[in-house]
This record gives structure tokens, sequence and C-alpha cells, in this order.
């Protein structure tokens, strides 16, 4: 049973399926739910065909009904864990532990998954099981954490090959998911508290964040001061010991860096009573990196005598990351927003996405083409998919902020 059939409950699905296990996918999605009973896939890391052999093998069960969640042996809680006020929400965590709850047997396996803060697992979802089941966590049933994590579109690091993190609540329940997870998997890491596993996911994705911010930073100051953050970055990558690369952009999307660090910062805010300012002023800056691309924007358009009010941009990229079309808190978004405010005339062209979804654009071009490019006043490269052609940009184009440092020539800027 995997409850939520999103990016990272439908490859853990199919994995399951794959190996054998009758699996039910669980989301409160109808339409979601209809398209993968149409063997549709809605992640960069399933394949239609893997869904649809799944199936007709009578492995996978994508559903809405709860009915369908009885009988089951293990349960993967992978359901969205937002940000509802600055404060987490938990709620989608609580109400897959109700669904639930019915249909819990002893000796069954409970996992959560979600991303979240350290003590959820065990003061949050556990309370809900036992309140709703009248079964007790540790002695009726297994109950235990293993952090996703999926990276979509990665075709390096996978589900299988990526180690994966497991802990429990007690000694049984923690080879209860190793059991489990060793049969996906390649290789299985044991960590003995549920609360340090919680705080390793989020320590991999604050350690990001700060860097990530790190180099943004630098990549303002770095054209004020008139030297080439991206040269500097060459040069330090040489370096064999103490240094890792990370590279500026136009700010931090999907739910992992604009949405994990906060958890923490709110936890030690709420228990600590102090305040992690590093990660806050990280969440700052890379938060301001989309004003600070459309201010370049409005610069460079000034330097060629056009005002952003009536121009036509093209923004390359709709995505939050290359190579998918996971648009969940993409900056392209803010960016298009901010512009719309001047009175630029948007266009998108990002051939993952089917749709400009909630991006305030006038036209969506699939495809990219060289009179779409001519026609714009300014492109803007936000997104670097693989799938766009380059040379026909940097051929064609009468300007172009590149956020990524992938174009060259006299009609292109680097972030």
């Amino acid at each position: 049973m995997i409850v939520g059939q999103g990016y990272v409950g439908l490859p853990l699905a199919i994995q399951a399926a794959q190996v054998g296990y009758r699996v039910v996918g669980f989301d409160t999605d109808a339409e979601r739910v209809k398209r993968l009973q149409a063997a549709e896939s809605l992640s960069p890391d399933v394949p239609e065909e893997q869904i649809a052999a799944a199936l007709t093998d009578g492995l996978y069960l994508p559903t809405t009904r709860p009915e369908d969640l009885a009988g089951f042996e293990v349960a993967v809680i992978a359901v969205p864990t937002p940000l509802r006020n600055g404060a987490p929400d938990l709620s989608a965590i609580e109400q897959a532990g109700l669904a639930l709850a019915p249909h819990l047997q002893p000796g069954c396996v409970i996992i959560l998954e979600s991303t979240t803060y350290p003590g959820t697992t065990e003061d949050v979802l556990g309370p809900v099981l036992e309140a709703a089941s009248g079964l007790r966590a540790g002695e009726d049933f297994h109950l235990g954490y293993s952090p996703e994590r999926i990276d979509p579109g990665n075709r390096l690091w996978t589900l299988q090959n990526t180690p994966k993190i497991v802990s429990g609540i007690d000694d049984a329940s923690l080879k209860a998911l190793s059991d489990f997870y060793q049969s996906l998997v390649d290789t299985v890491v044991e960590v003995a508290a549920v609360q340090d596993a919680e705080l390793a996911k989020l320590l991999e994705n604050t350690f990001r964040q700060v860097n990530i911010a790190l180099v943004n930073e630098l990549a303002v100051h770095a054209q004020q001061l008139g030297t080439d953050i991206w040269a500097a970055l060459d040069a330090a990558s040489t370096k064999p010991f103490g240094f890792m690369r990370f590279s500026p952009g136009p700010g931090v999307g999907g739910h992992c860096l604009p949405v994990d660090p906060t958890y923490l910062s709110w936890q030690v805010r709420k228990q600590a009573g102090g305040a992690l300012r590093l990660v806050e002023v990280a969440d700052e800056v890379n938060a301001a990196m989309p004003a600070y691309i459309v201010r370049r924007l409005a610069e460079a358009l000034n330097r060629h005598g056009r005002p952003v009010n009536g121009s036509r941009i093209l923004l390359l990229g709709m995505s939050y990351k290359p190579n998918t079309g996971d648009v969940r808190n993409s900056p392209t978004i803010t960016i298009a927003r901010r512009l719309v405010e001047l009175g630029a005339h948007n266009e998108t062209c990002d051939p993952h996405v089917g749709d400009p979804i909630a991006v305030d654009v006038r036209v969506h071009h699939p495809r990219l083409t060289a009179d779409t490019v001519a026609a714009s006043d300014a492109v803007v490269l936000i997104t670097d998919h693989d799938a766009f052609d380059l040379r026909l940009v940097e051929d064609h184009a009468p300007y172009v902020l590149d956020c990524r440092a992938r174009l060259s020539g006299t009609n292109v800027e680097h972030l």
C-alpha cells in the first residue's frame, strides 16, 4: 500500500510491483488516479510501459477508494507536507493515518516517507494510528521512518541505487523496515533513532539550500564588482579536496529546498527558542533571486532603449529543474508574475510542460523556433533543458539573460 502517487509514491509503487508485490496506489486526486489507470505516467522516472505492465499483471491498482486500503501488510505514506503561513502543514499525514487506521492488523508495517521535522513519526503519526485503531505502535504493529531521496529526472541516481535510510521506533520495527526496503533497493542504511533519520533528510536539503544561497549572493555582488562568478567557480572546482561546486541560478524550486529548511528552522524556534540564522538568511537570499533576475533584465532593456512595459519577453523553462515537467515553486512563476506587473508581454517555452499552468503568460510555445526567438525583445534562459537548441538562441535572440551560463556571444549576459 502506497498512500500518495506523486513524484515519490509513484516510483516506489511501480518498483514494488516490479519485484512482485501486489501494490495499491492510493491518492485522493481523482484526476491523477484516472490518468494512472490509463497507464499515463506522471513522473519522469516511471516509463508508461512500466505502469501498463504492472496494471496488466494485476500488481498495481491506482485508486481513490478507501475500501481498497483493506488487507495491507506494509503501508508507505508519501504525501505532501507543505508550509501554511510559515508553519508545517501535516494534515495530509494525519489524514493518511486516519485512512489506514481502520485497516491496521497486528504485525503490519507503517512507514512514513514524507519530509517533516524530527518527532513527527512518533508524536504525530503514531498517536493518530493508535487512537483510530485501538492498536499500539511497537506492540501490535511496526512503525518507522524512511526519508525519500527521489531526484526527478536523475538518470544516474535512481530509487534503486540511491542508499535508503531506514529507522524504526523499536528494534522489531527497524528490522521490518529494513527487510522491506532491502527487497526494493541496493543499499539500506539503518539509523537507530527515528528522529535522527527525520533530521538527516532536513540536513541534506538544508545543506543544498545554504550553499546555493552562498553562490547566489556571490553572483549578485560579483556582477556589481565586475568579476565573473562562473569563471571563479570553474577555477575553484579544480581543487580536488575541501570544495564542492554549487552553481547560482534564478532561485530554488520544487518541494524540498523552498520548504524543508523552513521546517527545521520552525522547529528550532518552537522547541528550542532559538534561531537557525544561517538557514533563515539562506531562505531570504534564494527567495530574492527572481526579483534580481527581473531587475537585471529591466536594466538590460533600458540599455537597449526599451522599457519593460510593452516588451516581449521569452522565458525558457517553466519547470524548476532541467529535463522534468515539475513546476512546483518554480522561480519562473515568480519571474513571470513580476514581469506582468511591469507591463511585459510574457511568453514561455518548455517542452516538458503541457500548458502554462499558473504562470501568467500570453503565449506558451512547447517548441523553440527561430521565429519565436527572433520576435522577442529579450530571452531569459531559466531552466536549461537538454531539448533546447541553445545555438538557435545564440543566433537569433536580440538579447539573452542566461541564468545558467550555457550560452555565449555578444548578445548574451550571464547571471
